[in-house]
């Protein structure tokens, strides 16, 4: 603690504060959003299984994935120099867009790649004419809902007991783009 003039102030943690720092800065000047590839898939599966609030595809739904079932989909991938750090799947319904599963690696979270993430899947989504965009999240799941809240997501329905392991209600958000 320092005192200065009758005030006392908490110092930070300097080696926090500054790894914290260092790692941002680190992953933000080597990092490159793109669409997914089929060969992007062992990543994104393994990035799923650390991600305990993730969609939890199998194999055979990022098969389809890049096969086109029928939906236009969105697969983007966020890259730097120690590979894969996350990724998000979109499809296309009607004039809407729904962002169905994403997923940041642990070390990699909290750094703003969610963000910039989300960002560019907004700013396609938005190229493509779409007027909305819409979700659900696990109620539990701060730190996404803070995300999507971030972005202007408004809270717009709840489905209840929707997820399982553990049950927990939907927490529906929408995002008008015009």
């Amino acid at each position: 603690m320092l005192r200065l003039r009758g005030f006392v102030r908490k110092r930070r943690d300097p080696l926090r504060s500054g790894m914290t720092t260092l790692l941002s800065i680190l992953l933000s000047m080597s990092m490159k959003i793109r669409c997914a590839t089929p060969d992007d898939t062992p990543a994104m599966v393994a990035l799923e299984r650390h991600a305990v609030t993730a969609a939890h595809w199998d194999r055979q739904s990022y098969a389809s994935l890049f096969a086109g079932g029928g939906a236009e989909r969105l697969p983007l991938v966020i890259e730097t120099e120690a590979g894969i750090q996350g990724f998000l799947v979109a499809r296309a319904v009607g004039p809407e867009w729904e962002i169905e599963n994403i997923a940041i690696a642990a070390p990699a979270r909290r750094h703003g790649l969610g963000t910039r993430l989300v960002g560019e899947f907004l700013e396609q989504a938005r190229a493509t004419g779409a007027e909305a965009v819409f979700l659900e999240v696990r109620e539990s799941n701060l730190s996404a809902r803070a995300l999507y809240e971030k972005w202007a997501f408004i809270e717009n329905g709840r489905r209840n007991r929707y997820y399982s392991n553990p049950q927990e209600d939907a927490i529906l958000y929408r995002l008008r783009l015009i």
